[in-house]
């Protein structure tokens, strides 16, 4: 049992990211300034519960959701652009969590079809930051990590 190692969850998030090549910056929290005027990146932590079909008798499982957001400036670049950027990103994201399957044996696994609940998703918005309005695409990263916190009698 090792906890829920959430530094190491969410380190090995933000790299991941990083490798992608996608962004300007990438974060590991959420945005509370304006993030800029390219692609960049939040990754911070959603929930966290007990994962009932991975636990036993002994000791439970969770299941600790992080959300990543993609952001970019809604007032720049060409406004038809503006839809193609954000979701050929959010496209690149879902592949490379997809092949990212464990964390490098960080968790357990990403649950990308929702076997425990939520399925690995992302939703569009609008979100203003620092007073500057922003297209974005909200990742739902549900991540389920075996054996974490022990049953005592």
């Amino acid at each position: 049992m090792t906890g829920l190692n959430s530094a190491g969850i969410i380190g090995a998030a933000v790299d991941h990211m990083q490798t992608l090549g996608l962004f300007e910056s990438v974060q590991g929290h959420e945005s509370v300034s304006a993030p800029g005027n390219g692609l960049t990146a939040d990754v911070w932590f959603g929930d966290v519960k007990p994962a009932p079909l991975m636990s036993g008798l002994a000791v439970s499982s969770a299941i600790l959701t992080l959300y990543a957001r993609i952001y970019l400036n809604a007032d720049g670049q060409p406004v038809d652009d503006t839809e193609t950027i954000i979701t050929g990103a959010v496209d690149q994201m879902l592949a490379a969590y997809s092949a990212a399957f464990t964390f490098g044996g960080l968790v357990e696994q990403i649950d990308l079809l929702g076997a425990y609940g939520t399925a690995l998703s992302a939703v569009g918005g609008y979100v203003e930051v620092g007073n500057v309005p922003y297209r974005c695409m909200t990742i739902t990263i549900p991540c389920v990590i075996d054996d974490v916190w022990p049953q005592i009698p």
